[in-house]
């Protein structure tokens, strides 16, 4: 450290500027040190949290509480969410009952139309596949295209009417005046409301007794229903038996079955075994 002794005998500003040269060389191999040792903690704290976060994948975190759908016996749909790359003629899906996304052929069920609801990613779907051919599906259902809340109008007619000939129906018609008419015939909104958890509810609101007996019209019954699902491509709907006990009835439920005609944004066309509803998605469902 001879020259800080012979600097410091140096008063003019060249002697200033060669000491802070010197000082500076003198403290660089420091920094130098410095730095190195900083590299290492920081390379050391980068490889702990690597290992933290990634640690081991083969053992990845699993709720063995978390439910996971099972079919009906008998039920042969194959159910889950439609994943990313779905196209006209390619299904992606990635099944609820665990495993790596399937791929299937929808060229037959697209020109059969029996594609109902058109698939978008994430929308649960129900997927009838063919016997023969695991990887080609006959039939899709958007089940969240399916819920909601579908009606149809209903009118009512007066009492006892079908009970007279066709010549007095008509005659008794003619001879009620437009304004009685206009007020008595007002249409009803039927329907059902299909809901998450596989619940269902019927639309259409319960009447007085005693006033609908004094009416000179009535409305036609309505189902109730509590509950729905798909079994193998069809709506199976369950009857309420709460109101069932209500009644003289059994209390064990009834099931009406459906197949499906037609589903699209606003439409859905169920037949069953006597009749073909259609009906209409209400704007708030």
């Amino acid at each position: 450290m001879k020259y800080f002794s012979i600097l410091s005998c140096l008063t003019d500003k060249k002697s200033l500027c060669l000491l802070r040269i010197l000082n500076y060389f003198v403290s660089l191999p420091k920094i130098l040190r410095f730095v190195r040792k900083m590299k290492k903690i920081l390379f050391a704290f980068w490889a702990l949290i690597s290992v933290m976060a990634c640690g081991d994948k083969s053992k990845a975190p699993y709720n063995k509480e978390q439910p996971v759908q099972q079919n009906e016996p008998g039920d042969s749909t194959r159910y889950g969410l439609a994943c990313d790359g779905c196209t006209d003629s390619i299904l992606l899906l990635l099944p609820f009952d665990g495993g790596d996304p399937d791929t299937f052929d929808i060229i037959s069920a697209y020109q059969n139309r029996k594609i109902y609801g058109r698939p978008r990613i994430g929308d649960e779907l129900a997927v009838i596949l063919n016997p023969e051919d695991k990887e080609e599906a006959l039939m899709i259902i958007n089940i969240e295209r399916l819920k909601g809340q579908w009606c149809y109008q209903v009118m009512p007619t007066f009492r006892n009417i079908e009970k007279m000939p066709q010549k007095m129906q008509r005659r008794m018609m003619a001879q009620i005046p437009d304004s009685v008419k206009q007020r008595l015939l007002v249409p009803c909104e039927y329907g059902i409301q299909l809901k998450r958890g596989h619940l269902a509810q019927t639309i259409g609101s319960y009447r007085n007794r005693h006033s609908d007996s004094m009416s000179p019209v009535e409305y036609p019954k309505v189902r109730r229903y509590a509950g729905w699902k798909l079994f193998n491509g069809r709506l199976v709907l369950e009857t309420d038996t709460a109101r069932l006990i209500q009644t003289d009835q059994a209390h064990k439920p009834e099931y009406d079955t459906a197949d499906i005609v037609s589903l699209r944004r606003d439409t859905l066309v169920l037949r069953f075994k006597d009749h073909e509803q259609t009906y209409y998605r209400k704007k708030d469902s």
